[in-house]
């Protein structure tokens, strides 16, 4: 079992951390006592291959000694458990200009204490800890995708790369635009199956359909163009931290043109080795 204890400096970026982690499939807990974690790991061995990875958040909101955290982890390895440590850090001024932005406390900034001053507190409390630990992640310079980048290069054991997950949704206009859409895009200009008798009772989904809106040229250029800034897009979207994306195309009604579009690009993108969900919002409207 793969035990790893989550801590360092408040504000440098613990929680952050562990939403990155839950994605590499560590079962995660936030300000865990130290005096439960043995038990806890005891707990953890005996549910018998359902927690294989665990991470436990802990920090100067524990209120204890630290030394108590180094004789835990012993413990813990001698139970047939792989524990090692993740200390986030970050430079001083970094964190005093988070703490104002956020307007939170910091866990040990009581009684006139200024914010400054209890990170120094922090960092001496927290000092043998650092020393010990097996990985010293500092964010004083860091995004949330390079944390996010950082932190599966080094716990993604499968080799496993951060990625999107992308959602084409195709829709009508009349029908109103998608409240959850990141992009959107009009199909509009494009001819319509519609006003083709014997098209109208299909969909985009259809081979004449498909053949129809695809027979002129400016679609054809359309969707070079839009397979083009999409492939562009998706690499900086990653490396800026975003997990989820939701691409929309719509023409009138959500049927033809729309449905064509989007089901060409999920083709795309899902060639090009990209987790693709597709759908299509208003196709039986």
């Amino acid at each position: 079992m793969d035990f790893l204890i989550i801590t360092g400096l408040s504000g440098a970026g613990k929680s952050r951390a562990a939403d990155v982690l839950e994605d590499l499939d560590y079962y995660c807990v936030d300000n865990m006592p130290i005096a439960l974690m043995t038990r806890f790991a005891e707990l953890c061995v005996a549910a018998g291959g359902r927690y294989e990875k665990v991470a436990l958040v802990t920090d100067v909101r524990e209120k204890g000694s630290f030394d108590e955290l180094l004789t835990t982890l012993e413990e813990i390895n001698s139970a047939n458990c792989r524990c090692r440590i993740l200390y986030m850090d970050s430079d001083k001024r970094t964190l005093v200009r988070r703490y104002k932005e956020s307007r939170r406390p910091h866990p040990l900034a009581a009684d006139g204490i200024s914010v400054s001053h209890a990170i120094e507190r922090e960092e001496a409390m927290l000092a043998s800890v650092k020393a010990r630990a097996d990985f010293i992640v500092d964010t004083s310079s860091l995004t949330l995708g390079m944390l996010q980048n950082k932190l599966f290069s080094i716990f993604a054991e499968d080799g496993r790369k951060r990625e999107l997950d992308v959602t084409v949704m195709s829709f009508g206009y009349k029908h109103g635009l998608p409240m959850d859409a990141d992009l959107v895009f009009d199909a509009r200009f494009l001819p319509n199956p519609f006003y083709v008798e014997e098209l109208r009772p299909m969909c985009g989904l259809d081979r004449p359909v498909m053949e129809y809106v695809f027979g002129y040229q400016q679609t054809r250029d359309f969707e070079q163009m839009l397979e083009n800034m999409i492939d562009y897009l998706l690499p900086l979207y990653i490396e800026e931290g975003k997990l989820t994306l939701t691409i929309a195309i719509g023409c009138t009604g959500g049927r033809h043109r729309s449905v064509a579009i989007a089901a060409a690009l999920t083709e795309h993108l899902r060639a090009r080795g990209t987790k693709t969900n597709f759908t299509n919002r208003d196709i039986d409207k």
